[in-house]
């Protein structure tokens, strides 16, 4: 059982943070054949899973979350639609398992709050001092290793 889902299908929906809950019947799932390994079954099970969030059509985002999200992700929306794809497991119920959680990590990272402006400091007067201190030892030190001046 992965994020509170049993078989990735049903269930309130993928949890964004708290606020934030993506409803399941906002998500559309698309399975296809994947490439790589699969042994004989490669061929003959839809074990790649394609996962879509309408992120500028959808009213489970709140207002200033869905600006930052869509000015974050402009260069993955295709006509505001979100899409996450996932084909590294075998099995598709896995690959649902995972894509579940990339949109999720993905929605969280874009709608995550701006850090705090970085207010600019100086350096205080002893730090300046004992640069300037250190500067001179150094200096000192190279001079001693030049020639001895006649």
């Amino acid at each position: 059982m992965l994020g509170g889902v049993q078989d990735g299908v049903g269930g309130d929906g993928i949890r964004v943070r708290r606020g934030f809950v993506v409803p399941e019947g906002e998500l559309r799932w698309r399975f296809s054949r994947a490439s790589g390994p699969g042994g004989q079954g490669v061929n003959t099970t839809d074990s790649r899973v394609e996962l879509s969030f309408d992120l500028a059509g959808s009213s489970s985002v709140p207002g200033a979350m869905r600006e930052r999200a869509t000015s974050r992700l402009g260069h993955r929306l295709v006509g505001g639609v979100l899409t996450v794809v996932a084909q590294e497991h075998r099995s598709q119920l896995r690959n649902r398992h995972a894509a579940r959680e990339r949109l999720a990590a993905l929605l969280a990272e874009a709608t995550a709050a701006a850090p705090p402006p970085r207010r600019p400091t100086r350096p205080t007067a002893g730090s300046r001092r004992r640069r300037l201190d250190a500067k001179t030892r150094r200096g000192a030190t190279k001079r001693l290793r030049g020639r001895p001046e006649d």
